[in-house]
C-alpha cells in the first residue's frame, strides 16, 4: 500500500526588538542567567503589562510577506496553564483574532514550484529557558516575555524537503525583513511539526505525532524522513500508530518518545484583561509595510536584471551578511559580475582559509571597489591584483598605496610590449616551428617567455594577442 504524508508546522519567531514584548526589560541573547528581568517578567502582583509598538511593525512586515489578510485590531488573549517555564500560570498570546490569517509562500523543490498555504500568524510572548539536569531543572527568565510570532501552516507539506524548504523560506523572510536573525541553534527560530499517514488518495486524516522543537534545517528533513518511515512501518504491520509527542536524536537520527498523548488540553482562553484592543490605522500598517528592508525574493529579481544568473545570485543571497557587503560594495560603483567573481573567488577562499566570516573581513567597500577598478582599467594584473589583496586584508589599505609601495604596475604599452614578444619569438624559434606545426601550446609558451622577461608586469592579454598576430605572419 502507499502512503501519503500530511504535514503541519508551526514556528516559533523571536523577534529583535530592544525590549520584550510587554515588559521594558531588555531583548537580549546570551546574558548572565535571570540578569534582564523586571517584576513583571517575573509576575509579581500589581505589574502591568504594555504592548511592544516595534513588535506590532515587526510582526506586520512577516504578515505582508506572507500574503495574509491583516487585521486592523488588535486583541490579546490569556492562555492559562501551569508549567515552570510561565510565571504568572498564563501566556498572553492571540487566540480567536491573530493579526494575519489565510497566507501562503512558494517554495522550489526538485519536484517544481510549490504553493504552501498558511493558517495564521499570531504574537505572544515567550517563556523562560529551562535547563534540565540529572535530578533537577534551572530556570533562566531572561527568555520570558520575548516577542513571538507563531506562523502556523496548513496540512498541505508532503515530505521532508518540502518541510525543510519552507522552513528555509520561512526563515528567509524574517531574517531579510529584520524581524529575526533566523538562528535555529539559539533558538531564535523554532518549529515543531505535526505529521500523520494516510492511504494514498484518501481524504482522512490519520493519528497525528508532534515532533518538538526540530533547531536546524537539515534536522527538519531529517527527522520528518524518519518519522514518515517509522509510521509507514507501523501501518505495513498492522499496528496502530499513537498520538505522542517525539524529539529528533541527533546522534541515532531517529526520532524518538517524549510523552503519549491523550486528550487535547483545555487553555481556557479568554480576553486578556489587562490590554485593550489597539486599532490599527492604514497609515500605521503601510508604514510598517513601506519601511521593510529589501527581502530577498526582491533582490534576486534585482541582481538577475542587473546581470547575474539566477544561481549566481542564490549564491550570494545565501547568506544575509554577504548581500549585505555585495549591495555596499555595488552601491561604491562595483560592477556587479565583476564583484560576484572577486567575492566567490578571492574573497571566499580567504574566508574560508582563516576561518572568518564576511562580516569579518577586514577590507573595506572603498576598497575594495578601486582594487577592482585597477585591475578592471589594466593598471595591474590580475596576479598583480593578488599580491595587493594579500596585503590589503592586514589593514584595509588604499589599494593605490600599496600599488605604489610595491611597485607593482603593469605594462600596457604596445610598442613595448611587441619589442618582448619580437625578443621571445627570436630567442625560441623552435616554438614559431611547432605552431606552425599546430602545436597550440607553444603560444603559451612564448606568452610566459615573455611575461617572464617582464617580471610579471607586461598586460597579458596583450602579450598574447601581439605574439599570434606574429605568428600569423610568420
Amino acid at each position: 500500500m502507499n502512503f501519503e504524508a500530511v504535514i503541519g508546522i508551526e514556528i516559533h519567531v523571536e523577534m529583535k526588538t530592544k525590549s520584550k514584548m510587554f515588559s521594558a526589560s531588555p531583548n537580549r541573547f546570551g546574558a548572565l542567567p535571570n540578569t534582564l528581568v523586571t517584576p513583571l517578567d517575573m509576575a509579581f502582583p500589581g505589574t502591568m503589562p504594555r504592548l511592544n509598538k516595534q513588535a506590532v511593525i515587526k510582526a506586520l512586515r512577516v504578515v505582508n510577506a506572507l500574503h495574509m489578510e491583516i487585521d486592523h485590531d488588535l486583541y490579546f488573549d490569556r492562555k492559562n496553564y501551569f508549567y515552570a517555564d510561565l510565571p504568572k500560570g498564563y501566556q498572553i498570546t492571540q487566540d480567536k483574532r491573530p493579526i494575519g490569517k489565510n497566507g501562503y509562500v512558494e517554495i522550489e523543490t526538485s519536484h517544481g514550484v510549490k504553493r504552501i498555504s498558511i493558517e495564521r500568524l499570531h504574537m505572544e510572548e515567550d517563556t523562560c529557558k529551562q535547563l534540565h539536569l540529572a535530578s533537577y531543572s534551572l530556570l533562566d527568565y531572561n527568555r520570558a516575555g520575548t516577542p513571538l510570532v507563531e506562523i502556523v501552516s496548513r496540512p498541505e507539506i508532503r515530505n521532508g524537503e518540502e518541510a525543510m524548504k519552507y522552513v528555509a523560506k520561512i526563515r528567509e523572510i524574517v531574517i531579510y525583513s529584520l524581524v529575526s536573525d533566523g538562528k535555529m541553534e539559539e533558538g531564535s527560530l523554532r518549529c515543531d511539526v505535526n505529521i500523520s499517514l494516510r492511504p494514498a488518495g484518501s481524504d482522512v486524516f490519520g493519528t497525528k505525532v508532534e515532533i518538538k522543537n526540530l533547531n536546524s534545517l537539515s534536522n527538519v528533513q531529517k527527522a520528518i524522513d524518519f518519522e514518515m518511515h517509522r509510521q509507514e512501518k507501523l501501518l505495513l504491520s498492522g499496528q496502530k500508530v499513537e498520538q505522542e509527542t517525539r524529539r529528533f536524536d541527533e546522534t541515532k537520527k531517529e526520532t524518538v518518545l517524549m510523552r503519549k498523548k491523550t486528550d487535547a488540553v483545555d487553555y481556557k482562553y479568554f480576553t486578556e484583561p489587562n490590554l485593550v484592543p489597539v486599532h490599527l490605522s492604514d497609515e500605521f500598517i503601510n508604514d510598517a509595510i513601506a519601511s521593510c528592508p529589501e527581502l530577498a525574493d526582491e533582490k534576486l529579481a534585482r541582481y538577475t536584471k542587473m546581470g547575474l544568473g539566477k544561481e549566481e545570485a542564490l549564491q550570494i543571497l545565501d547568506s544575509y551578511d554577504m548581500t549585505m557587503y555585495f549591495d555596499k560594495t555595488l552601491d561604491k560603483g562595483a560592477s556587479i559580475k565583476g564583484l560576484w567573481n572577486f567575492l566567490t573567488g578571492d574573497v571566499a577562499s580567504y574566508l574560508k582559509k582563516n576561518n572568518l566570516t564576511i562580516k569579518e573581513f577586514n577590507v573595506s567597500p572603498d576598497h575594495l571597489v578601486s582594487l577592482m577598478k585597477i585591475i578592471e582599467k589594466g593598471d595591474v594584473s590580475y596576479p598583480q591584483g593578488r599580491k595587493i589583496f594579500e596585503e590589503m586584508v592586514k589593514n584595509d589599505e588604499d589599494p593605490l598605496i600599496l600599488q605604489e609601495k610595491l611597485g607593482l604596475k603593469q605594462n600596457s604599452n604596445q610598442d613595448e610590449i611587441l619589442t618582448l614578444c619580437q625578443t621571445a619569438m627570436k630567442n625560441n624559434p623552435q616554438s614559431i616551428i611547432d605552431y606552425k606545426n599546430g602545436k597550440d601550446r607553444a603560444l603559451g609558451f612564448l606568452v610566459g617567455q615573455v611575461m617572464k622577461a617582464s617580471k610579471g608586469k607586461a598586460n597579458p592579454q596583450m602579450v598574447s594577442k601581439t605574439i599570434k598576430e606574429l605568428l600569423d605572419k610568420e
